[in-house]
């Protein structure tokens, strides 16, 4: 129905309130965010907030009860050798899987940034996309029987005659587990390959905006590909490989599937989180688990900012 065809009064109020919204801006656009900010401050920061306050209870040793008492005996406990380890493990793969997708991204980002063009660049945008469209459970299963001791890993290897040694290796952190599908390093395959989408993306639009005529200069002026690319192109891409490494990093961090399907024995943070709330009924203790990515996390931006790489989300 058009305002035109609405009764005189209605049609009055509502040609009054769109006047009064065009002399005022402010209150045009306050109209506009104070919803969507009602939702973020409720719902988002709100349940930040409830997290937060719960991590500062403990639970009575006797009766399993919550005590409401402002304690930091849950952060305490972070700080016991088991729990400190679920962090220091996580940290790391979080680390590790960020570097590799960083380097994995890099010269797939570059070709789609200089040298792809047209159709080509589609097909690029294409190919990186088409993962994400996919289940993610169905993913990580499908890993799962990759890596597994049946799995096409295994075959390539016993056809090769290469035997794939995952227990007793110089003690490494990274070794563990029966097969691929239950160790650290099936783990590492399998994050790297979920969140490397998040690393090229960024990446490549930070390439992009490299200017080609510095490229030039610097090669007129008799630079080594390599100095160049270390003192030009590295440089300028650093902000988007940034940006690309907030979602790598923060989303490992805060995972617990993957870890609960192909990670075996060994806890990460989001499985602690799930088995002190939900199992051990350690509400407390699984809300100190949760800050401990939330700082983490926010550390990271605050550095991040102070780089740029905002500019390249």
């Amino acid at each position: 129905m058009s305002i035109a065809a609405l009764p005189a009064p209605r049609a009055g109020v509502l040609r009054g309130l769109s006047d009064f919204l065009l002399r005022r801006p402010g209150a045009y656009l306050a109209l506009l965010l104070v919803p969507p900010l009602l939702w973020l401050g409720i719902i988002y920061l709100g349940s930040l907030f409830a997290l937060l306050t719960n991590s500062f209870f403990s639970v009575d040793e006797f009766s399993g009860t919550i005590d409401y008492t402002l304690t930091l005996s849950s952060y305490g406990q972070l700080f016991q050798l088991a729990n400190l380890d679920i962090v220091i493990r996580t940290v790391l793969m979080a680390a590790a899987v960020t570097l590799a997708s960083a380097a994995l991204a890099f010269p797939v980002a570059y070709y789609a940034a200089r040298y792809a063009k047209g159709r080509m660049k589609a097909v690029f945008y294409l190919a990186v996309m088409m993962p994400l469209w996919s289940s993610y459970l169905v993913k990580v299963y499908a890993w799962k029987l990759i890596l597994a001791k049946e799995g096409i890993v295994s075959w390539i290897a016993d056809t090769l005659g290469v035997t794939v040694v995952l227990d007793g290796v110089l003690a490494l952190p990274v070794v563990g587990g029966p097969s691929l599908s239950t160790s650290y390093i099936g783990t590492f395959l399998v994050f790297t390959y979920v969140w490397l989408p998040y690393m090229i993306l960024p990446l490549q639009a930070s390439l992009e905006r490299v200017p080609g005529n510095l490229v030039e200069a610097s090669e007129d002026l008799g630079a080594h590909p390599a100095q160049t690319f270390r003192h030009v192109i590295l440089p300028l891409a650093l902000p988007g490989m940034i940006a690309g490494s907030i979602f790598t990093f923060s989303l490992t961090l805060g995972d617990y599937i993957i870890p609960q399907i192909v990670g075996g024995s060994n806890l990460f943070i989001g499985q602690a989180v799930l088995i002190q709330q939900g199992t051990a009924g350690n509400i407390p203790l699984a809300a100190a688990f949760t800050v401990v990515p939330v700082a983490i996390m926010g550390l990271y931006l605050w550095g991040a900012k102070r780089t740029g790489a905002f500019d390249a989300l």
